[in-house]
């Protein structure tokens, strides 16, 4: 007779996790009960409250950690083996709520379309029609963004501290369902919005399979779904080699396609663009986080000791993912896809990261491991991100955003201010010296360096170079350039809320530049993954 065991599970240690979800629960409450016409301030609220709430609870996790289980790793293997949170967990857990609040103040802004927020006002009214006209008048807005925003945290959190292959998978499509819905949601330019929805969905579905798949392989192979197991498996050469090295392939998609890498990257520019820009503020950034948190945990744990198989497909990833965002930058003459295509190559950086050494102990002094220098680069790249996301959506024109580079003509000589924090994030972006991007770089190709991929590295350094030119263009564009007769870009009056993000966004880019080592050892101090 069989017997059912009760799972146990770890609630304390999953209060971030639950505190967001619960958020979630209630803002679909809100919008059950609430009139239409009363529901903004307390969703806005609501979430604000809730991300900060489980931020606190992450910070207060995080000074707690203490050793568990048989001493050998700091955190907790919790919920029955299917979440781990140790540090690398937490500390991507903060970064990925600390860009959620980023992206709510983003998602909150009012001013910018008179009163109203840059999300459709009736979802279901097809664009230029008699229904859409009148929810434009009335100033309807979809305040169900919210809990949207909440459920895609709550996927996000999930997804880099998964403890097995299911719990990955749940986490992927929890945080991509809700993404899929908000990049269709923009109030100007319908059509567009619509179009980056639908790509986006069907890519990810597409992506969602191939990552099942080869879940069920590598399940084939090792007979179990757990990452230990997998592990444990893979070190003692068990089962048919062909399904795991596919499994491997298969998984890899799944999670390439997530963070925007060659060839899984078509989807990024278009849906950079279409989106409302609060959306790809946000979307940049902590997807950014959650899905290479996720490919370094399956990576390192999983599959660590396979590592000479799976790291020749990553040098050729990598570089091609480098040399075709560099390239296609170059091109762009909107600002979003310019963006787009710039964060497809960081992508190519990070990735340069992950082939970098896992041991501390197999580093020099003054060096870092590739898990330290992937978390300080995400960290960076996230803030310059989302501050130059939402410096985009205050630069408008007559018909809304004016993205176009013709736009920006002279935006020095109008909006100075401005135009220097964009510039400046820009040479983050680059890599310029004195600024955070800099030292995301160095720590990236120094551990890839230690680890022998100086191949990857030297054509790292030959597309930074490249991605130079088309960051200064722009800089140039905005300062040297004056604007053609017509309409030009003009700076809004935003309120605080996205005043407020790329001043926070600005000062982070600049303390971490000018002043790295508190965050450094932040990131140093965080551990390895427990295995």
């Amino acid at each position: 007779m069989l017997e059912f065991t009760k799972p146990t599970i770890e609630y304390v240690e999953l209060l971030p996790l639950l505190i967001v979800l619960g958020g979630a629960c209630l803002g679909i409450i809100l919008e059950a009960f609430l009139p239409r016409g009363k529901r903004w301030l307390p969703q806005v609220a609501l979430t604000l409250v809730t991300i900060g709430a489980a931020l606190g609870s992450t910070i207060w996790l995080a000074t707690d950690l203490e050793e568990r289980a048989d001493g050998a790793a700091r955190g907790l293997v919790g919920a029955e083996g299917s979440i781990i949170v140790d540090g690398p967990s937490l500390y991507l857990w903060g970064l990925i709520l600390v860009f959620a609040l980023a992206g709510t103040a983003l998602f909150a802004e009012r001013r910018l379309e008179h009163g109203v927020s840059a999300f459709a006002g009736q979802a279901a009214a097809l664009p230029g029609s008699e229904a859409e006209r009148e929810s434009s008048a009335q100033g309807l807005e979809h305040t169900e963004i919210y809990p949207l925003l909440l459920f895609a945290v709550s996927g996000m959190l999930l997804f880099p501290a998964s403890g097995d292959l299911l719990m990955m998978f749940v986490a992927l499509e929890v945080l991509s369902l809700p993404l899929y819905l908000l990049c269709g949601l923009a109030r100007r330019r319908r059509l567009l919005s619509q179009e980056s929805a639908l790509k986006y969905f069907l890519v990810g579905a597409f992506s969602s399979g191939f990552f099942l798949y080869g879940a069920a392989l590598v399940y084939g192979y090792a007979g179990s779904v757990t990452f230990a197991g997998i592990n444990e498996a893979v070190r003692n050469s068990a089962g048919d080699r062909t399904l795991l090295l596919a499994g491997i392939a298969l998984l890899s998609v799944g999670l390439l396609f997530k963070v925007g890498a060659v060839p899984f990257q078509s989807w990024t520019p278009d849906v950079y663009q279409g989106a409302p820009t609060a959306v790809t503020a946000f979307m940049s950034a902590a997807t950014k986080v959650a899905a290479f948190g996720a490919l370094l945990r399956l990576l390192y744990v999983a599959f660590g000791a396979e590592r000479w198989s799976w790291q020749p497909m990553l040098w050729v990833v990598a570089i091609a993912t480098m040399i075709v965002g560099a390239v296609l930058a170059v091109v762009q003459t909107d600002v979003k896809r310019m963006l787009a295509y710039s964060s497809v190559a960081h992508t190519g950086f990070l990735l340069t990261g992950v082939l970098g050494v896992q041991s501390a102990g197999d580093l020099a002094e003054g060096q870092y491991t590739s898990l330290e220098g992937v978390l300080f680069y995400l960290t960076t790249y996230g803030f310059a991100t989302v501050g130059a996301f939402a410096i985009v959506s205050v630069v408008r024109d007559a018909g809304g955003e004016a993205t176009g580079y013709t736009r920006w003509a002279g935006l020095g000589k109008r909006s100075p201010l401005v135009a220097g924090a964009f510039a400046f994030f820009l040479l983050s972006m680059a890599g310029i010296p004195l600024t955070a991007g800099f030292i995301g770089k160095w720590a990236v190709f120094t551990s890839a360096m230690s680890a022998g991929a100086w191949p990857v590295v030297l054509v790292a350094i030959a597309a930074s170079i490249m991605a130079v030119f088309f960051y200064v263009r722009h800089i140039r564009l905005m300062f040297f350039s004056d604007p053609e007769p017509g309409e030009v870009g003009a700076v809004s009056n935003p309120s605080v809320l996205t005043t407020a993000t790329v001043a926070i966004c600005l000062a982070a880019t600049v303390v971490l530049g000018v002043v790295p080592g508190p965050v450094l050892d932040l990131v140093t101090r965080t551990g390895d993954f427990i295995r």
